[in-house]
């Protein structure tokens, strides 16, 4: 494939107009613009980054990187003419969708001119409490906005300013162009133009890597790949039934909700060493510590999890900006309660056979695997786990430092029943529980997050332990469970049948006593 690969660039470069026009999609591009097709909306998938930037020293904090700007004022005009320049010089800001008439297939359309303007939204003159009122509301407004996949740019950027010394700049890319490894090359490029530093020429685009692509799953590797998977997830349990606060609705919902939490530093190194010593990757243990968890939720002894992969196993595609991940389906089983290092090399030996079919595309797998369809059911599965190991590359401006601020919602709504995403942050575990919030409510899942991080620590105290024997509850829920709720003590009155009988006369002097057909009686 890396010799096809390498023709493949060799003609684009020496027939350079058929870059221009309409090209196949990305595979992992169609699946979204399918979605958007099925669903009659324009469903959006973006990648929103918030950057601030500003005078004062601000303490850097999970998730938001603040920025300080030293005697210099942001360059408006720079900033917009360098990222006119990369709308040129990257070729996937052009890109649109389009779907061709009668068919399930879609093509990229490449604009060949592209003009580019960066807004500046002026909120200098408002009060502070109506300066963060609109803040909120703009940038709320701008991760809700539909994108019109047929029109490109598939990009957004706005500039807003604060004060003379602090601006906040607002990017949103859809999906269909981008990843979370393509944000990060995306500010390092944006930064080297707005330094006055050169971009080495691209060889080829994104689109040239999605024409290989298709090309490249039109031979035997596509059905050797096929083989294995048909194999690998033959008779797999279609759904994962993890108990639920409401009713699943008749047709699939996407309102979404978020829980974060922290493992914790020692916690954290607790993992790492584990992971060493069983020969493991922090992702592999990581993932066999939520089937454990999935495991004791449900009682159900094969899990299957969709997990999302960069996909770029080739140099060659680790400086192109578009959207390359692929979907692996990871099936685990449990029977016979193996303990959790049993699991772990499992799980190991299961991954490590998907990275070696990673190539067949997750929507070219359900075409052929043909599941059962459910409207409110995502195919093959309902939960997904994530650990983001993206480059994380620091957005400077000359003269400015950089603050990447965490949005507190859901990173593509709720997809998912639930969706598990970690994500190391100066050597600390960071994670989230994503929800479907008309499946879950508030309260199980911080219970959830409780039990998933009693459970970790338990892993680390004693990964030969059976995991069905695990502890699973924290010490609050265990005192809740075994004191509170058992704490049914009742004050009895130490007298007799009859005297208590008295007593309830005198109360309710006028209360009927029988009452058979008309025969009433009251107690006189």
């Amino acid at each position: 494939m890396v010799d096809n690969f390498q023709t493949l660039v060799e003609a684009i470069v020496t027939n350079p107009d058929e870059q221009v026009g309409k090209l196949p999609l990305l595979s992992a591009s169609q699946k979204h613009q399918l979605l958007v097709e099925w669903n009659n909306t324009q469903t959006d998938y973006p990648h929103q980054c918030i950057h601030q930037l500003f005078e004062q020293q601000v303490e850097r904090t999970p998730n938001a990187i603040a920025v300080q700007w030293e005697n210099q004022q942001l360059t408006y005009r720079e900033l917009n003419n360098q990222a006119n320049q990369l709308s040129h010089y990257l070729q996937f800001l052009g890109v649109s969708a389009q779907t061709l008439v009668g068919m399930i297939k879609f093509l990229q359309l490449i604009a060949e001119t592209l003009s580019f303007t960066l807004p500046l939204v002026d909120l200098q003159t408002l009060a502070e409490v109506e300066r963060e009122a609109e803040l909120q509301r703009l940038i709320t407004a701008e991760y809700t906005e539909a994108f019109d996949l047929s029109q490109a740019p598939l990009l957004r950027v706005k500039l807003i300013r604060l004060e003379s010394n602090s601006h906040i700049l607002l990017v949103t890319m859809h999906h269909i162009i981008s990843d979370a490894w393509s944000v990060a090359i995306f500010f390092k490029e944006l930064s080297s133009l707005y330094g006055n530093s050169p971009l080495a020429n691209l060889p080829v685009q994104y689109a040239d890597y999605a024409y290989w692509q298709r090309q490249g799953l039109q031979n035997d590797v596509i059905n050797t790949q096929i083989s294995y998977w048909k194999q690998q997830l033959a008779d797999a349990p279609s759904i994962i039934e993890l108990p639920t606060d409401y009713p699943r609705s008749a047709v699939q919902t996407f309102r979404g909700s978020i829980h974060r939490f922290r493992l914790g530093n020692d916690l954290t190194n607790k993992l790492k060493i584990l992971s060493q010593k069983s020969g493991t990757s922090l992702f592999m243990t990581l993932q066999a510590a939520f089937v454990t968890f999935l495991y004791r939720y449900t009682g159900q002894e094969d899990i299957v999890i969709g997990s999302p992969i960069t996909n770029r196993n080739r140099q060659a595609l680790e400086s192109f900006i578009g959207f390359f991940v692929n979907t692996l389906v990871l099936r685990t089983r449990l029977e016979n309660n193996p303990t959790f290092k049993q699991l772990l090399s499992q799980v190991r030996q299961v991954a490590l056979d998907a990275y070696v079919h990673q190539d067949l595309p997750f929507d070219t797998l359900v075409e052929a695997l043909q599941p059962k369809r459910h409207k409110n059911l995502s195919p093959l599965f309902q939960v997904m786990f994530v650990l983001q190991n993206s480059p994380l590359e620091k957005f400077n401006l000359p003269g400015l430092n950089v603050t990447q601020i965490e949005l507190n919602r859901p990173t593509a709504g709720a997809n998912f029943d639930l969706t598990l995403s970690m994500q190391e942050v100066n050597l600390e575990l960071i994670g989230a529980f994503e929800y479907n919030a008309n499946l879950f409510d508030t309260t199980t899942i911080a219970r959830m997050v409780d039990n998933f991080q009693t459970l970790v620590e338990s892993i680390v105290s004693n990964p030969d332990e059976k995991v069905g024997e695990l502890p699973l509850l924290s010490a609050a829920q265990k005192h809740q469970l075994l004191v509170e709720w058992n704490n049914t003590q009742t004050d009895y009155p130490h007298q007799c049948i009859h005297q208590l009988f008295e007593q309830q006369v005198e109360r309710t002097p006028d209360a009927i006593y029988r009452d058979w057909e008309t025969d009433r009686k009251s107690v006189v």
